[in-house]
């Protein structure tokens, strides 16, 4: 098993990537805003919050001020550390594959807008936490939150060159926080983000599912 692409490192995101966290996300979500007494009929208005920073997507999708944004952030956490973290499920074949771009020589790590502490106990949750070199995430207290600080950390703390490495994400956030760094992008399509929106950001690449990562990434 050999790597195909010329990269030594892959930065998989979280959410949509390697999990499909939709009830957690919009359960919390759901009941963030519901104590700022917005009820939402249908959690399915909420998908879009899975992917990019809780702050930037309440400014943007409710008009939060950044202060009521902050609070929304710590009740969407009240129902999130105890019940939301585990209302998630792996994407089929993702562990396998994690197993093989290891055996096929790259080093793994975490690169996601979810807080680093919530990141690492989801991998642990899911037993993939043992294929990662790292898991870097977003800070608890509001320091670190978009996708490219958590890529700068990255960067920073595994001394990548960020032309030997590849980021892996379902949002343009991934693509565009990814880029600010010299870093190129897979867009997957089985998770939030569409192809136009990866053409947007200028993915460099775009795949369908699983087979096509794999495909990508690994020679048998």
């Amino acid at each position: 098993m050999h790597r195909k692409l010329d990269y030594d490192w892959l930065l998989f995101d979280l959410d949509g990537t390697l999990t499909d966290p939709f009830e957690g996300i919009t359960r919390s979500v759901e009941y963030a805003l519901n104590a700022f007494g917005i009820e939402v009929e249908d959690r399915r208005v909420l998908a879009p919050f899975i992917g990019p920073p809780l702050v930037e997507s309440l400014t943007e999708r409710y008009g939060f001020t950044m202060e009521d944004a902050v609070a929304a952030v710590a009740k969407y956490r009240e129902y999130f550390a105890v019940k939301g973290l585990y209302e998630n499920e792996l994407f089929e074949g993702i562990p396998e594959l994690l197993s093989d771009c290891r055996k096929a020589g790259y080093k793994i790590s975490m690169a996601t807008s979810k807080p680093t502490h919530y990141a690492r106990i989801i991998a642990e949750h899911f037993d993939i936490a043992r294929y990662f070199d790292a898991i870097h995430g977003s800070s608890l207290d509001g320091t670190r939150i978009t996708k490219s600080s958590v890529v700068a950390e990255a960067v920073a703390e595994e001394h990548l060159d960020p032309t030997r490495a590849l980021m892996i994400g379902d949002r343009r956030h991934d693509v565009e926080g990814a880029g600010e760094h010299g870093i190129r992008t897979v867009g997957v399509l089985y998770g939030y983000g569409s192809r136009e929106e990866h053409e947007a950001a200028g993915a460099a690449y775009i795949v369908n599912d699983l087979d096509e990562l794999r495909e990508l990434l690994i020679c048998e």
